[in-house]
């Protein structure tokens, strides 16, 4: 006992940071047979001590694999095309007499210590909203465009170097710790009526394959990208005690199994695999985006599979939605006949830019006939699912 005490005592003084950051859980392959979600095991959080409403939420989003689909709106009840902060409003909701089953917000510029968001939300009405989403039996999912640790910039400034500054080690390492004392202080202040901790699907370092932001592919390793993971869950679970969270780690839209789980940090870390995409650039045509969106859902499908993982659309859109039948022939055929269980559409920032239909939209009407499906679950059918219970 003592020997084996000495040397667990010498691998700590040796390999700290490994020990901290290592590979936990294996990466697995990035493809293999569909296979059945049954198990006990497949429907246990990435967090042993997540609280009783995170596992349940886990394991009841589990149950929807190839049943429902939960439709999210970025930012729903905060402002639409032609309002702002009217109580009870909401652009999916003036459509289909509903709200969201699924609400995304972000944290961008809470680093920074500010009181709002990098769109002007403040984060006292997030909050808000975000107890009033939890009443409805909604799920939340945040983001969070943070800025440059090591310019000071935007999330958008993607000069190499950040990501490495932040490392144990780093010079901005501190800094960024301090960042994460402030999410993490906004994240315990989200309760329930009874005191409980709102569960929050946390989509940490997004897009991660793309080249446009700090911890984009041509700003760090795989290696370093999987050491900030790994860092950060580490620190929100262990240092600060947050455990009302699941993980979900998302790619923009990629061409293999190997590129998407180049820098995936483990499957003790994450609990939701997803995949962002748009029509637009070389998609913006229906057939060009159909194949590509098939393709890339039957690999999310697969890679999920595999990992014993959620499947999911972290984010998605199709700016002002021109063509009037496309939530019918083109959104819907393809994620009915796959096994994510979310699909979040991005923001309704103004007449020129929105990514879920308003009244008087061109897709207004077949958006409507997609809420009448019964596969894809809005305000009524997550309540009837009792998430939380």
């Amino acid at each position: 006992m003592r020997t084996k005490s000495f040397y667990y005592l010498f691998l700590f003084i040796c390999f700290p940071f490994q020990m901290i950051l290592g590979q936990q859980g294996n990466a697995g392959s990035s493809t293999g047979e569909k296979k059945v979600f049954t198990t006990r095991q497949d429907r246990e959080c990435s967090d042993n001590l997540a609280t009783l409403e995170t596992k349940t939420l886990y394991k009841n989003l589990y149950n929807l694999i190839g049943k429902n689909i939960l439709l999210g709106h970025q930012d729903d009840p905060c402002y639409g095309v032609g309002w702002k902060y009217i109580p009870g409003r909401s652009d999916v909701r003036d459509i289909t007499g509903q709200y969201p089953a699924l609400y995304g917000f972000d944290l961008g510029r809470i680093e920074l210590g500010l009181a709002y968001n990098l769109d002007s939300v403040p984060f006292e009405k997030t909050r808000l909203f975000i107890r009033e989403a939890y009443d409805r039996g909604g799920v939340i999912t945040l983001s969070w465009h943070l800025n440059n640790p090591l310019t000071g910039k935007t999330a958008w400034d993607n000069k190499p170097g950040a990501v490495t500054s932040i490392l144990p080690g780093g010079e901005k390492n501190a800094l960024f710790t301090i960042w994460l004392d402030r999410v993490a202080d906004f994240l315990s202040s989200l309760k329930g009526k009874n005191g409980e901790h709102i569960p929050i699907i946390l989509r940490l370092f997004h897009e991660l394959n793309g080249g446009w932001f700090w911890w984009g592919k041509d700003q760090c390793s795989p290696d370093e990208m999987k050491q900030l993971w790994r860092y950060t869950i580490h620190y929100l679970r262990n240092e600060k005690n947050i455990h009302n969270l699941l993980y979900a780690f998302n790619t923009d839209k990629f061409n293999s199994g190997s590129e998407y789980i180049e820098r995936y940090p483990g499957d003790d870390y994450i609990d939701i695999l997803g995949f962002d995409i748009y029509q637009a650039g070389a998609l913006h045509e229906d057939a060009a985006f159909t194949t590509f969106f098939n393709r890339d859902l039957d690999m999310i499908d697969s890679i999920a599979s595999s990992h014993h993982k959620i499947p999911a659309l972290t984010e998605f859109g199709y700016n002002t939605i021109p063509d009037s039948s496309w939530w019918t022939n083109v959104f819907f055929p393809a994620v009915a006949s796959h096994q994510i269980v979310y699909a979040l559409a991005w923001r309704n920032a103004d007449i020129k830019q929105y990514y879920l239909p308003w009244p008087g939209a061109a897709s207004a009407n077949d958006f409507k006939k997609m809420f009448g499906s019964g596969k894809i679950l809005f305000e009524s059918g997550i309540k009837s699912k009792n998430i939380y219970k």
